[in-house]
């Protein structure tokens, strides 16, 4: 008896069953607001991520939420005592002389605060480059210098204004203007632009 080939046998398909996401991630495009919210625990349910990388882009979200919270609430420089707030509390009991670059954006709000140089208990040399070269990486729209008199006097010296005119001089040509360079002695500042007028 002759028999014919045999029919092959029906395949067995396999459906994959969707993997639980968080709230609202069963769209095909979950919103970036949702996944934020989400815990670490929900994020490792998204396919394709697992523990350790849900762990990391948690982190990411929350760095991200800090990040916004502090450009939210940047302080502003607007006096040369907003510098004495700022800084005081830096260079209290410092028996070294610390000159500081203080980044602002448009609206006078703390872009950064960089240590320029430290010198001795009587001076800091400092040079345009140091200065400038932060103050351009961070886009800062003006500047306000500060430096310490671990002796208490806040008063400028004759080398603090001449410093001072030269990197005005500087910022002129760069595009980011010096407002003011404040000198913290103690508890105490002076303001070298209320000293010898507008910079």
């Amino acid at each position: 008896m002759l028999v014919g080939p045999r029919a092959p046998a029906p395949r067995a398909t396999h459906r994959a069953t969707p993997r639980a996401t968080p709230a609202g991630a069963t769209r095909p495009h979950v919103e970036l607001a949702e996944l934020a919210r989400a815990s670490p625990h929900e994020l490792a349910r998204v396919a394709g991520l697992g523990r350790a990388g849900a762990a990391r882009l948690a982190a990411a979200f929350e760095l991200g939420r800090r990040a916004i919270e502090a450009a939210q609430h940047r302080a502003h420089v607007r006096s040369p005592q907003d510098v004495l707030a700022l800084l005081g509390p830096r260079v209290a009991g410092l028996r070294q002389e610390l000159f500081f670059a203080i980044g602002l954006d448009v609206r006078h709000r703390v872009l950064d605060v960089v240590e320029i140089a430290r010198g001795t208990a009587t001076d800091v040399g400092v040079h345009p480059r140091e200065v400038f070269r932060p103050l351009v990486r961070s886009a800062a729209a003006g500047a306000v210098l500060a430096h310490n008199h671990p002796s208490g006097d806040p008063t400028p010296s004759a080398d603090d204004i001449a410093l001072t005119r030269r990197l005005c001089a500087v910022g002129k040509v760069v595009g980011i203007p010096v407002l003011d360079h404040v000198v913290i002695g103690g508890n105490a500042m002076r303001s070298i632009a209320e000293c010898i007028g507008d910079l």
